[in-house]
């Protein structure tokens, strides 16, 4: 399903008015209908107030409450504004309303004895909301959200950015939105998401060509295409169908690391997996393996990588292996800088880029990082966090908590800016975590959980990933699905040992349900 800003969805909105034909009036009445609809079905009839403003988004209130009414429940609609302020399509519909014997009131700032009722409608701002919400709006929002009643917002919480689910000034806490086309990316993105409650997206007579146009460049992962991209075990299959990764990693200190990336590819289902690490680290990392292969790589004695292990990583490539996941648990030194540069220069298979090897990379020059990516001999899988992710954008004067924060507030414009420009496929873990393809599509992840803030996690999602490539998804899909399934795993986790108790491992040993719940529902 696409995800919109504000202003492709006013764009959609005017296409469907202007060259479709539809009157606007006809789509404010299907949005009233259903948003009144899904209100029914969560609630039995009570008292509501229906908090409108002057526009658009007001009018679908007005409907909202006309149609409430009209099903036995008992209705008050505020307008912060004076009826002169109202547009067009607003004021048609009050007209409806006042004739309907609904009691309207005028008022901005609404206090806690104006509202009596269990249930709240929120239609004071709509999509097009782009800055602060102030004064009396913003002391009516904090009414609305002082105690615990039951809050439905009408197309978009009131006071949150569409375009990046900001908080602008003040906004409501929903329990659920009813939206209208597509998603908006406040929806999904925090700490719009968080406002927004249960989404409910309703189509309201959008043409299906404007819904789905080429020219919208962000899509939310769903689940039924997901189920679809497993790769499938026929009955005549062995180990040689499903892919060798060769995982390069760990360092003295760091050997769980690279063990973890194998562990999970194994898991999701790889035939073959070798972990390549510093010789001198081989025997604590031979002692914890039973099904993954060991293969030792030159190391400089103290459990570090030497770029002499370069050949010896192509070669093994060349011959034996289908993806690479280079940099758990690397270490970060010149010699891994010179590694991390070779692989990516020479690889014969796809390369999964994490942790200290995403690290080594930054070490680069801006311009080397992004060469280095451009002329990659593979494609070349990023996965950073957002503390990662600025590193590798940054130069020697840039401040990095600025540069964090920057990148929090548009994850999305971030991900797809960097991938454009490096031809790479980007990672941009996180909440939620946005992954971009090298022509600047961007892919919002739904699933996962708290219990994934832990050491090791990472690891876990680049072996997923790699033994997708590995089994023979191309990268973008390997990459979508191996980041959904990650989600998921979490979330199953987590519902067995809690978000606090759940470590990387706990990740690994849930992934055979989490493709389970994909493919039987």
């Amino acid at each position: 399903m696409k995800v919109v800003t504000g202003r492709q969805m006013q764009q959609i909105d005017a296409k469907t008015i202007v060259d479709i034909g539809i009157p606007a009036m006809v789509l404010m009445e299907r949005a009233g209908v259903v948003t009144a609809g899904r209100i029914a079905e969560k609630f039995p009839p009570c008292d509501v107030s229906v908090l409108c403003g002057p526009g658009n988004n007001g009018g679908d209130g007005i409907v909202t409450a006309r149609e409430l009414f009209n099903n036995g429940f008992n209705v008050r609609i505020f307008i912060a504004s004076h009826i002169e302020g109202l547009n067009d399509e607003c004021r048609f519909q009050y007209n409806i309303a006042e004739k309907s014997g609904i009691e309207i009131i005028f008022k901005s700032n609404i206090k806690e004895a104006d509202i009596r009722d269990s249930l709240i409608v929120d239609a004071m701002f709509g999509t097009g909301l782009n800055k602060p919400v102030k004064d009396a709006i913003a002391k009516t929002i904090d009414t609305v959200n002082s105690r615990g009643r039951s809050v439905v917002s009408v197309d978009i919480p009131s006071g949150i950015s569409s375009d990046n689910g900001e908080v602008l000034g003040k906004a409501v806490r929903a329990n659920a939105t009813v939206t209208f086309g597509l998603p908006k990316r406040g929806h999904l993105l925090y700490p719009g998401k968080e406002h927004t409650g249960e989404l409910f997206v309703e189509n309201i007579g959008f043409p299906y060509q404007f819904l789905n146009s080429d020219t919208i460049n962000c899509d939310l992962i769903e689940k039924g295409f997901m189920s679809k991209l497993i790769p499938s075990r026929p009955p005549y299959a062995y180990k040689g169908n499903f892919g060798h990764v060769l995982v390069v990693g760990g360092s003295l200190g760091k050997t769980g690391a690279a063990l973890l990336a194998a562990k999970s590819s194994m898991k999701t289902g790889s035939g073959l997996v070798t972990i390549g690490v510093p010789a001198s680290t081989m025997d604590s990392c031979q002692a914890r393996v039973t099904e993954e292969m060991t293969m030792p790589l030159a190391d400089k004695g103290k459990g570090n990588f030497s770029k002499k292990c370069v050949n010896d990583i192509l070669d093994f490539a060349e011959r034996r292996c289908d993806v690479i996941a280079l940099g758990p648990g690397m270490g970060v030194d010149n010699d891994t800088v010179e590694i991390v540069k070779e692989i990516i220069a020479n690889s014969p298979v796809p390369v999964v880029l994490d942790a200290d090897g995403i690290s080594s990379l930054a070490l680069m020059k801006y311009q080397d990082r992004i060469s280095a990516l451009n002329t990659s001999a593979s494609p070349v899988i990023i996965t950073p966090h957002t503390v990662e992710m600025a590193r590798i954008l940054s130069d020697a004067k840039s401040n990095m908590t600025t540069k964090c924060v920057a990148i929090e507030r548009n994850r999305i414009e971030t991900a797809a800016l960097f991938a454009a420009e490096a031809t790479t496929y980007i990672v941009l873990k996180g909440v939620p975590t946005v992954t971009a393809d090298p022509e600047g599509n961007t892919f919002i992840n739904p699933t996962g959980s708290p219990s994934m803030a832990t050491a090791g996690a990472g690891d876990v999602l680049t072996g997923i990933i790699a033994s997708f490539i590995g089994q023979g998804l191309p990268p973008l899909y390997a990459t979508i699905l191996g980041v959904y399934l990650h989600g998921l795993t979490g979330e199953v986790a987590a519902s067995k040992t809690g978000v606090h108790s759940t470590v990387a491992s706990d990740l690994i040993d849930n992934i055979s349900q989490a493709i389970n719940f994909l493919l039987n529902g």
